[in-house]
Order: structure tokens, then C-alpha cells, then sequence
């Protein structure tokens, strides 16, 4: 395989298959056993850690240590104004002006803005953020390094749908090399121009995003005519579930939007067709009519409402995303429907036999360790025969030995389909999912999907992954300023209304940011020209130590020049004084010139500065 400087390639292919070892040899962790690896000794590789260290230090200079340059030529910086080395220090500044230095803590900010940190958060020490949020600093301190070749191993698993949104635009204008690990096919479609695929020990590179590597794949599979024809039969059930919201115009736009998704699914399905994971939902054993209700209903926490005034009635066949940015409450809200978290009022009524079924991240927790899938099963239904119980398993991949091995050792992935392998023989009649994805591969979402497209029962959703979303969804529910209202469009839509929430809060920071300080508020008044003198005060600084020194080098430029005025020195046979004094001349002269330089960009700057009045 052979890649060039801007190319942006998803790198896929099976658990297992070597995905996270083609990453570790690039990294430099492990070796190639034949063969060569070539990347040009310049070129700065940036990837994602796996482990943060409870730093005490700010968010957001955790995130600047990514630009490792930034950093040196900070540290060189001090100790070169420490020992007065004034061409050193201009020499300095001009790097960190070729490199935007200068703005690299608005860059940080922002990066930290889009995936999701509010701005009060960037001075938060790093020691005090949760473990997936820690993920999110690992992965704004590798986009801040200023890399050739990015590495990203599954960067949406711990990010909501707007930081989603946010990062793919962010890496479509990412101008270096971008190999990418991911199973979102939407973010991988919307981001790459290649394909490297991994499939029995060999690695193809496809032209194009994903949707045309899975065209082209689907090309070869289709030829396997059984095959083929099993898939069209899970096809006839989408057809099926399509046609009872056609003819609705309450739900026409939404039914639009799910033939679309019908139509890709077609387009697509042989590429899936030898997936190992096959299962369905079974039938709810009763399917109440409404499910549940929850009538003028405000949840919180310790007695503070965080969504007030919920309106909201489920009923069998409906398929209900929850959108919101980050914090607004949409997992809360499923708490609230799961019965986890107990309303502070308002009225919920249950239909007669609803069986909810929850599934959420922390759920994979409470798997037991030393047990098998197997012993999982057998706990959960007694009655049912071994034999059934495997056979059920080996539709979710457990086949084998897997099947009778204890889950301690399990994958973040493998975990996640037995929680669901779980939760979907309980039969239940109302799905709560909370970012079921996380973790799962390509072809585990996609037997999800076909199985959610089947589902008799109502589904309330939360999820990153845009096409399980658009293809499982008929309506959304947006929660958002303390509200959960239905959403009057597409996932299109929302993506439009994110941006335009962006745009406001940059509007409305710029105007806080333009206010006069109040003249009473004296302390805010003091901390924001103490903030001005000390923004102001490093080039000050620099300015006088540069005209402390231009004034010394004139002196000794003077004093050379004078000497050079000797007709002597020209007529004796020792040239060596003569060489000597035109060397320091020379010297001088580009020092002074480099100063002046220098001392001309730091007063453009002081005065680009706001005033201290």
C-alpha cells in the first residue's frame, strides 16, 4: 500500500483483523517481521493516548503540550531572555510567528469548545475530569499537535452527535495524512478518500469513501447467488416496516427519510451478507397501547429541574431519537423512562405489562466477570434448554469456547453485544438505548439496525451513530433549553440548527467581550486591566531588552566602524585585526537589522492591543 501527503483513508475490517497492530508499527511500537516500511524522517506522526495522568494542571494547557515545538520554543524562550541572547530571542519570536504561536491558546480553546468542554471547564485541572471526558483531552491535545500523519483509533466512542459533527468538519479540513479506525460509516463517508481494507491477512486499498467500498464489495459478494438471496429476504422485512408509514402524512418527511434509507440498504446489503452476526428481536408478549405517557413531568437533580414541562406518549411501532447537545439532558431523560431517576412532579402513566428494556454503557458493569455468556443465559431463563441458549448466543458471535469463557477478558465490544444479547431475550416492549454502538463494529451495527427495522415495540434512542439513527428514527425529540420538544426535521435539520446555535453563542461571547466593564463593578474592572497589563507586559519587556541591546550594538558598531577608518590596517601584512573587525561588522550590522525588525512588529502588536483606559 502506498499513500501520499492529504490522503484521508478509513482503515476497516473485522475484530482482530490488525487494525490497532497496522497502527502500533506506524506508531513505531512494533516492528515490521519482512518487508519495509517507509515515512519520511520529517514527518510528525500525532495519535491519540490511551491513558491520561491526573495532571493538576488547566484543561487547556494540557491540550497545548500536543504542539511539543510550541513548547520548546516557549521553554527556549525564557532561558535565552534569562541570558540576554537578544538574536536568539528574535530568532525565537519568528519561529513562533511561522508557527501561529501567537493563537495557539485560541486554537486549544477552541478545539476544547467543539468537543464539548464549556469555557469555565478549560481551567479545570485535568486530575478532575471523568474517564471518557479524559479521552476527549487525549484527543484535543493530538489534533492541536500540528502533525503530517494523524492516527485515530475510534475517536466518536466517547463523544456525543454534536462533538461528532463538529470533529468531522474539523477533519475535513485537516491538511496532513489521516489514517482512520472507525465503524460511523456516515463520519467515515463524509471524511475519507480511501479505503484499506483488512480481510484474510490482506490489505486492499479502495478508492473513494465507504458507501463505495461497500459497492464495490457488494459487486463481488452478489455473485454468491444464495447469498445474495438470504440477504434479500432481511431486505422484505425493512419493505415491510416501509410500507405501513408511506401512506401517513404526519409522518411523511420521516417516511421519506427511512425509504432512502431502505434504498441504500438494498444498495449495500450483499456487503454484509457474510457477517457473523445474525439475530433478531422477539415478539413482545404484550404491546399496550400507550406504552407510557409521562404528562407535564420536570426531572433533575437535588431539586433543580434540568427539563421541565416533558409531554411525551409512546406507542408500539414508534421509533423516537432523543437530539441535544451535550449536557442538555437527553440521557437524563432516559434515566427518567427507565425509572432510574424519580421525577420531581408531573404524572407517568404505565401501560398495563410494559417491559422496558435499558441498555446504557454502565449496564456493562454489572456483567459478572467470572461468568460465561453461556451462565449469563442460563440465570436469565432457567427454563429454556442449553442448546437454544448457544444457539441464540452464536447470532451475537459467541460461538465456541467463547461462548462457555468467562466475560472478564472481553473486549469494550464483545461486552456490549452480550449486554444486548441479554437485554433482547427479555422480550421487552419499550427499548431504552443509550449509545448502544459504542464499541460495536460495522457489522454488529448493521445486524442492530436490520434488527431495530423489525422491532414490534416502541424505541426511544440516543446515539452518535447518524445512519442508525436515520435508518432505525421516524421522529425526534429534541431537549434543549431545559425543554424535550418534538424536532421538526432531519438529522440534516439539526445539523443546520448546531450550527446556528454556534454561531449565536460566538455572537453573544463577542458581545460580552465588547461591553464596558461596569463602574461599579470595581473588582471586575481591576481583574481585567490587571489581565491587559500582563497580556501587554512579555512584550514590553521584550522591547526594552531589545533596545537595551540595539543601543550597546550601535555603541559597538561605532566603535568598529571607527577603527576600520584606519588606512593602516589595509596597508599591513598581518591581515588578521582588519578580518577580525569587518567579521564583527558584519555581525553587528545583522543584529541591529534583525532587532529593528523585531521592535517594529512588537509596537504593531502593542497596538493592536485594547487600551488600558
Amino acid at each position: 500500500m502506498q499513500l501520499h501527503p492529504g490522503h484521508k483513508v478509513g482503515l476497516t475490517g473485522a475484530n482482530g483483523a490488525g487494525k490497532s497492530s497496522l497502527f502500533a508499527m506506524l506508531r513505531g511500537e512494533v516492528h515490521p517481521e519482512h518487508g519495509d516500511l517507509e515515512i519520511p524522517a520529517s514527518w510528525v506522526v500525532a495519535h491519540v493516548a490511551q491513558e491520561t495522568p491526573a495532571l493538576a494542571i488547566p484543561a487547556i494547557e494540557f491540550v497545548l503540550d500536543g504542539d511539543v515545538e510550541l513548547r520548546e520554543i516557549e521553554a527556549a524562550l525564557v532561558a535565552a531572555e534569562a541570558n540576554h541572547q537578544g538574536e536568539l530571542i528574535a530568532e525565537l519570536h519568528q519561529r513562533l510567528t511561522d508557527i501561529e504561536g501567537y493563537s495557539a491558546k485560541a486554537r486549544a480553546a477552541e478545539l476544547l469548545n467543539g468537543l464539548g468542554f464549556s469555557q469555565a471547564a478549560l481551567q479545570q485541572a485535568v486530575s478532575t475530569f471523568s474517564g471518557g471526558w479524559r479521552v476527549r483531552l487525549n484527543l484535543a491535545r493530538a489534533l492541536m499537535c500540528r502533525s503530517d500523519l494523524l492516527l485515530l483509533d475510534e475517536p466518536t466512542n466517547h463523544l456525543d452527535l454534536d462533538a461528532v459533527i463538529w470533529l468531522e468538519g474539523w477533519l475535513q479540513s485537516y491538511r496532513g495524512t489521516l489514517l482512520l479506525i472507525s465503524h460511523d460509516r456516515d463520519f467515515l463517508d463524509a471524511i475519507v478518500n480511501h479505503i484499506a481494507h483488512i480481510e484474510q491477512q490482506t490489505l486492499t486499498l479502495y478508492r473513494g469513501g465507504y458507501s463505495d467500498f461497500e459497492r464495490q464489495r457488494a459487486e463481488k459478494l452478489a455473485l454468491q447467488q444464495a447469498m445474495f438471496e438470504k440477504q434479500q429476504r432481511k431486505v422484505a422485512h425493512l419493505q415491510s416496516y416501509i410500507d405501513r408509514f408511506r401512506v401517513q402524512a404526519t409522518k411523511a418527511r420521516q417516511a421519506q427519510s427511512r425509504i432512502k434509507a431502505l434504498e441504500r440498504m438494498e444498495m449495500i446489503s450483499a456487503a454484509h451478507i457474510d457477517s457473523q452476526f445474525s439475530f433478531e428481536f422477539r415478539a413482545p408478549i404484550a404491546a399496550p397501547d400507550p406504552l407510557l405517557v409521562l404528562d407535564g413531568m420536570s426531572v433533575g437533580y437535588q431539586d433543580k429541574p434540568l427539563i421541565s414541562n416533558i409531554e411525551l406518549a409512546i406507542r408500539p411501532g414508534e421509533r423516537i431519537g432523543l437530539l441535544g447537545k451535550n449536557g442538555a439532558g437527553k440521557t437524563t431523560l432516559i434515566k427518567l423512562l427507565a425509572h432510574e431517576l424519580a421525577p420531581l412532579s408531573g404524572k407517568r402513566v404505565e401501560g398495563k405489562d410494559l417491559n422496558i428494556g435499558y441498555f446504557a454503557q454502565h449496564q456493562l458493569e454489572q456483567l459478572r466477570p467470572d461468568e460465561s455468556p453461556l451462565q449469563h443465559m442460563m440465570k436469565l431463563d432457567p427454563l429454556t434448554r442449553e442448546q437454544e441458549h448457544l444457539n441464540y448466543l452464536g447470532g451475537f458471535d459467541f460461538k465456541g469456547d467463547m461462548a462457555r469463557s468467562p466475560c472478564a477478558n472481553f473486549s469494550g465490544g464483545e461486552k456490549s453485544r452480550l449486554a444486548l444479547a441479554l437485554l433482547i431475550w427479555t422480550r421487552p416492549n419499550l427499548l431504552l438505548l443509550d449509545e448502544p454502538t459504542n464499541h460495536l463494529d460495522l457489522e454488529m451495527r448493521h445486524a442492530l439496525t436490520l434488527a431495530l427495522q423489525d422491532f414490534e415495540g416502541g424505541v426511544i434512542l440516543v446515539s452518535h451513530d447518524r445512519a442508525l439513527l436515520r435508518a432505525t428514527c421516524d421522529e425526534f425529540v429534541l431537549v434543549a433549553d431545559g425543554k424535550a420538544m418534538q424536532f421538526d426535521g432531519d438529522l440534516d435539520d439539526y445539523s443546520q440548527w448546531l450550527n446556528e446555535q454556534r454561531l449565536k453563542e460566538k455572537q453573544a461571547n463577542q458581545v460580552v467581550a465588547s461591553d464596558k466593564p461596569n463602574k461599579n463593578d470595581r473588582a471586575q474592572n481591576k481583574a481585567e486591566r490587571q489581565a491587559r497589563i500582563a497580556e501587554r507586559r512579555p512584550l514590553l519587556k521584550e522591547l526594552e531588552q531589545i533596545e537595551r541591546n540595539m543601543a550597546q550594538w550601535q555603541t559597538d558598531k561605532k566603535a568598529c566602524d571607527e577603527q576600520l577608518n584606519d588606512t593602516d590596517l589595509y596597508t599591513s601584512a598581518d591581515k588578521s585585526v582588519l578580518q577580525a573587525l569587518l567579521k564583527t561588522q558584519a555581525t553587528l550590522t545583522q543584529q541591529l537589522e534583525t532587532a529593528e525588525e523585531r521592535w517594529l512588529e512588537l509596537h504593531e502588536m502593542l497596538e493592536a492591543m485594547p487600551t488600558l483606559d
